[in-house]
């Protein structure tokens, strides 16, 4: 028999035998106060919108060009769902956002805050979660004290993922066709060149066999810079847009029952350990 744990069990008792009235009091009052500081606490809405993104190859790749046998309704692989998440997490999006539904405001921020974008930052990342699916979808979920506002939040950034990969496709595209156009201009002048030499001496094989060359790789080249030309022309979608965000009809946030429970907890654990501490204090006082 475990006399240790019979006298230990006793002593408890004991402790709380003596304890008790105070202890439900305690547990009244923290009940109670845990229960007005939750229907303090604002609640919030969640709205979520979720994406596949598309391939990430060019989509006149897969529609022009021979050498290419892409699918254009192809989903993205893993690699694609993490550029997605990267921008859809990233300061650009953020940027956009905060500027078309004036979240500063919104907040409640003062323009004259000296810490305002720190605040304005931390807010936003607060209330706005991008995260991977299962299947290699992206869910974007807003919380906000407006169900619709989280709504609108969610499609938004959704919509605007498209904005931004073509501005930065159409940006990258811009650069390549400029090079591309140089380097044709180039072989053109070399091309021009080389049939003012062979009209001048016809016997010159080789030099009808290096503007035939010169004539493949310019043709090469121009096919290049048609499909470069409709990828900074077209405005393409880079997601399949699977579920579109709508108002929250039940709040997210607080969980009431959670802020009660552990709050009454909290408070009982605190009090306990300090009736132990007082009662051992007695103790060693009485010895004494």
């Amino acid at each position: 028999m475990d006399f240790g744990n019979s006298f230990e069990l006793k002593n408890s008792m004991q402790f709380f035998r003596r304890h008790w009235k105070l202890l439900t009091i305690v547990t009244v009052v923290a009940i109670a106060v845990s229960v007005v500081a939750s229907l303090l606490v604002t609640p919030r809405f969640k709205s979520s919108v979720v994406i596949f993104p598309t391939n990430s190859n060019r989509l006149s790749k897969a529609i022009l060009a021979d050498r290419y046998s892409l699918d254009y309704m192809d989903y993205g692989i893993e690699r694609d769902c993490e550029y997605a998440i990267q921008i859809l997490s990233s300061q650009s999006m953020e940027d956009d956002v905060c500027r078309r539904f004036n979240m500063m405001e919104h907040y409640g921020i003062s323009p004259d805050d000296p810490q305002k974008m720190f605040k304005l930052h931390e807010n936003y990342r607060g209330n706005v979660n991008v995260r991977r699916t299962e299947f290699l979808g992206v869910e974007v979920s807003v919380l906000d004290v407006d169900p619709q506002w989280a709504a609108d939040i969610a499609n938004f950034i959704a919509a605007n993922y498209d904005t931004i990969c073509s501005r930065i496709h159409h940006d990258r595209a811009t650069d390549a066709y400029g090079i591309m156009h140089d380097v044709c201009e180039e072989i053109s002048n070399d091309i021009r060149s080389l049939n003012d030499t062979l009209r001048a001496d016809r016997s010159r094989y080789d030099v009808s066999e290096l503007i035939g060359n010169k004539s493949k790789e310019l043709a090469k080249l121009q096919s290049r810079m048609s499909e470069t030309k409709v990828d900074m022309s077209r405005q393409v979608s880079y997601k399949f847009w699977l579920d579109q965000a709508s108002p929250a009809d039940k709040k997210a946030y607080p969980k009431r029952a959670i802020i009660v429970l552990l709050g009454t907890l909290g408070t009982l654990v605190f009090f306990i350990l300090a009736l132990l501490v007082a009662d051992r204090a007695k103790g060693v006082k009485n010895e004494e």
